[in-house]
């Protein structure tokens, strides 16, 4: 079995890929991926497993909570290879929204009058909302407002708003609106140059692309597991020095040195965190199917695993993108080419005198499923003027998704608008 060369998996490899995720077995045709990815099979048997063995408290002696408490620990091991993070970086909570919302608050002792925090107007709500809180405090929160002409965040206009009293900078590593990806260590770089810390949303680029906080120098890096083949968890990445530094918010008897359950308040749902070495298993397997695969440390064979899924994708995309290009009075939002280094398959679209609402739901006899809406980036499609119209049509695509999945959006779109 092997990829493609430059495109699309080979029919065996695809085949291989969607036999792990059960979910696909329905009629429909899944394009609403970037909203949450079906789960692997190896995740819902871990959370089957671990609730039907030993669903009891962790750290007693007796066997089972020894076991339980060792596939809890197995899971923050899993998060941790999936960012590249070191033993105690990553925290585990519910989703990205309240994950963000506990640094927030964990931050905001470090910050005072007139301090500086920068965030966009491009973020899902989760990173920008919280930080906004901080003005309460004194603190000026200044908006980095995303380019018209481009729909994606211009590193220029950021050297305007930085200065010797920022402290955090705040924005997206991809839009999930836009799709476009920004060149996140770059931008980093001219934060730490302005003495800052960097908080990257990277929910929307992590089931596409492998992520390497140590290699971007993120300060914290935030993900949502649901939207990377697993379960409803979201994993937070702090630094250690940035962490330590960062106030508890778990019971005051927990230490400020205890990583990362400082900033799990109540503990992770141990089911879910459980689960999670199934989602590198997976891709670790998938890697051994391309040619030369099983060899190298995890890490580079999950590189080589994103690889052929960001070339499979890219493939997957450019028929649509084509197809939206030609048609006259539709609009792509963002990069309106396929290239996997400007992109991921989360494409958005409006239609002229159509209202967005209308679009998806005249797919649905096809069991075609996507979507409309502002997508919790409320602020962007606001400034597009276009939250009168429902806001955007969008297509995510996940590597699981193939080409005659692609041809049946394409054919039921070419009706719902008319030839």
């Amino acid at each position: 079995m092997s990829e493609t060369r430059h495109g699309h998996f080979e029919a065996a490899l695809l085949d291989h890929a969607r036999a792990a995720f059960p979910a696909l077995a329905s009629p429909w045709a899944l394009f609403d991926n970037a909203g949450g990815s079906v789960p692997l099979a190896g995740v819902i048997e871990r959370v089957r497993h671990y609730m039907s063995a030993h669903a009891v408290q962790l750290g007693a002696g007796y066997e089972l909570s020894v076991r339980a408490t060792s596939e809890v620990a197995a899971g923050h091991r899993a998060a941790e290879l999936l960012l590249g993070a070191e033993p105690g970086e990553v925290a585990l909570g519910s989703s990205t929204t309240i994950n963000l919302k506990t640094l927030a608050r964990a931050l905001r002792p470090l910050f005072g009058p007139g301090d500086e925090v920068i965030i966009t107007d491009l973020d899902h709500e989760s990173n920008i909302g919280p930080w906004r809180e901080l003005a309460a405090d004194g603190v000026r929160v200044l908006e980095w407002g995303y380019s018209a002409a481009t729909g994606a965040l211009d590193a220029s206009d950021l050297d305007a708003l930085l200065s010797s009293r920022t402290r955090l900078v705040c924005f997206t590593h991809c839009s999930n609106v836009v799709g476009s990806i920004h060149d996140t260590a770059a931008i980093i770089r001219r934060v730490h140059e302005a003495g800052a810390l960097a908080c990257v949303d990277g929910v929307a680029v992590a089931p596409h692309r492998l992520v390497d906080v140590k290699a971007l120098d993120a300060d914290f890096y935030a993900v949502s597991l649901y939207k990377v083949y697993g379960p409803h968890l979201g994993m937070l990445y702090g630094r250690r020095d940035c962490l330590l530094r960062a106030k508890s918010q778990n019971h005051f008897f927990f230490g400020e040195d205890e990583l990362p359950c400082k900033l799990e308040p109540g503990g992770p749902a141990h089911e879910l965190a459980a689960s999670l070495p199934a989602i590198p298993e997976y891709l670790l397997g998938l890697e051994s199917r391309l040619p030369g695969g099983g060899n190298g440390t995890d890490r580079e064979r999950l590189a080589r695993a994103f690889g052929a899924i960001a070339a499979h994708e890219e493939a997957l995309a450019a028929p649509l993108l084509e197809w939206l290009g030609s048609r006259a009075g539709v609009r792509v939002i963002g990069e309106p080419g396929a290239d996997r280094a400007g992109r991921v398959p989360t494409i958005a679209f409006t239609v002229d005198g159509r209202d967005s609402a209308a679009i998806p739901a005249a797919l649905d006899s096809g069991k075609v499923a996507i979507r409309f809406g502002h997508f919790y980036a409320r602020r962007a499609i606001e400034r597009m003027g276009l939250l009168e119209r429902n806001g955007i049509v969008r297509v995510s695509m996940a590597h699981y998704n193939t080409p005659a999945e692609v041809d049946r959006l394409i054919a039921a779109l070419d009706l719902a608008l008319g030839r």
